[in-house]
């Protein structure tokens, strides 16, 4: 303990000495991390708290088919996709615009929570997720490029990982508090509603106060900030074959991956868990998350970050495939929300950090939003065919479609990367993905 503190105090007094320009001079785990953790664990608890009593909201207490949840689950993904590409572009440049988005992007979100309690119709219904989804949209590329920003390139997989675990923290937490409220409250649904609207706000509050407008990046400042990129190199940045081959790969697999709205009605309708139950679900993804996220994200930096994502998808298909047989009880439940977590823990922050080290400082919101507008858009098109093979057939042939479809995605996916990276060695000697660059060559002009 007291060496690591003697290491850290030595830290900020050589990265304050005039002409110092090493980023090594950086904690592993910056406190703008944390400090971004916490308004993600605080926002989680709010937007997890909706997640968790939508699905039976909608398709119990007002009737819609699972055509009719597919679109409304589509719009969670599609509509913040197409958001995040401008997010991403307005918050490059430096200066204070990364907060400045992220702060809209939070924002929007937590004024749509209280509009739930007005909305009764699937129209209605749509149009406040609709701008819920926009402001996570506008506030993800921003919040991931000022995590990316404030972290050395070596620890981005551990940074993230500390992000992801304390936004899980946020998942575990909504549906228990949805789960509180349903129980004591006499109008639940609108109780809950109330109650996510409160924390929400909660989380602004925290952004405002405690996320610097400015990040420590370890460089010196030296004159103003530059210039927000054109929107032209901001899009060219799909000429870098790094951040094109991970976009299609994201893409590739996001068609394929079934949202978890859908995989917790099939828990819930094939494997018999209680309708009362049902919110507790996601509860079991969370708590694996949150126990994964940083040991993998650390993992990630040392064998390669493409590699694990893809293994994470890998892990997702076994877990269709114990849904899909024959076995059923508790056991088999937990099974698929630990492959589940597992998941998660294995690609989101992973994805994340390898972006970071496909594209050049000046553009990291663009490149996260990128990547994750083809990852989401992706998603989108899954749950408009998922809804619509489940009204068709039903939902176990449904996943098994989807199960087939994913097998060949990860195929044709690693394919995809051992095409980039011929020596299958992902990553440079410092951790980082073999395409990590932090300088500005090849970088549009």
């Amino acid at each position: 303990m007291y060496l690591a503190d003697s290491r850290n105090s030595t830290t900020r007094t050589t990265a304050a000495a005039p002409g110092s320009t090493r980023p090594g001079r950086r904690p592993a785990v910056p406190g703008t991390v944390l400090a971004l953790g916490a308004v993600s664990l605080i926002t989680d608890v709010s937007a997890e708290m909706i997640t968790a009593v939508l699905p039976l909201y909608v398709v119990t207490a007002l009737g819609l088919s699972p055509l009719g949840f597919g679109l409304l689950d589509g719009i969670n993904n599609g509509v913040g996709a197409l958001v995040r590409l401008a997010g991403g572009h307005l918050a490059d440049g430096g200066g204070r615009r990364h907060k400045v988005v992220a702060g809209i992007g939070y924002g929007l979100s937590a004024v749509c929570k209280p509009l739930l309690l007005l909305a009764h119709g699937l129209p209605a219904i749509s149009s406040v997720l609709a701008a819920d989804r926009a402001g996570k949209g506008l506030r993800t590329a921003p919040r991931d490029a000022m995590i990316s920003l404030a972290t050395r390139p070596e620890h981005r997989g551990r940074a993230f990982g500390v992000h992801r675990a304390m936004d899980t923290a946020g998942a575990l937490l909504g549906p228990l508090t949805a789960f509180a409220v349903l129980r004591v409250a006499v109008d639940g649904y609108d109780a809950v509603f109330t109650v996510s609207a409160c924390v929400a706000a909660l989380g602004v509050l925290v952004l405002v106060l405690f996320v610097p407008a400015r990040l420590d990046t370890g460089q010196p400042a030296s004159g103003p900030a530059p210039a927000r990129p054109a929107l032209r190199d901001s899009l060219a940045l799909l000429r870098r074959p790094g951040l094109r081959r991970l976009t299609l790969c994201a893409t590739l697999l996001g068609l394929t991956t079934v949202s978890d709205a859908f995989l917790y009605l099939l828990l819930q309708r094939e494997l018999g868990v209680p309708a009362d139950l049902f919110p507790l679900l996601p509860l079991g993804t969370a708590a694996v998350f949150l126990l994964l996220a940083v040991p993998l994200g650390t993992l990630a930096d040392r064998i390669g970050r493409r590699r694990l994502f893809l293994a994470g998808h890998t892990v997702l298909l076994l877990a269709y495939g114990l849904v899909l047989s024959p076995l059923r009880g508790p056991v088999t439940v937990g099974a698929v929300l630990v492959l589940h977590g597992a998941f998660y823990a294995a690609t989101d922050g992973v994805l994340a950090a390898a972006t970071a080290g496909v594209v050049p400082t000046e553009h990291l919101g663009a490149g996260q939003a990128l990547v994750g507008t083809g990852q989401a858009l992706a998603r989108f098109v899954c749950s408009l065919a998922f809804g619509a093979a489940w009204s068709l057939w039903d939902g176990r042939d449904a996943l098994a479609v989807a199960a087939v479809a994913l097998a060949a995605a990860a195929l044709c996916t690693a394919r995809l990367l051992r095409t980039g990276d011929p020596s299958g060695a992902d990553r440079d000697p410092g951790g980082a993905d073999h395409d990590d660059r932090r300088t500005t060559e090849g970088a549009p002009r």
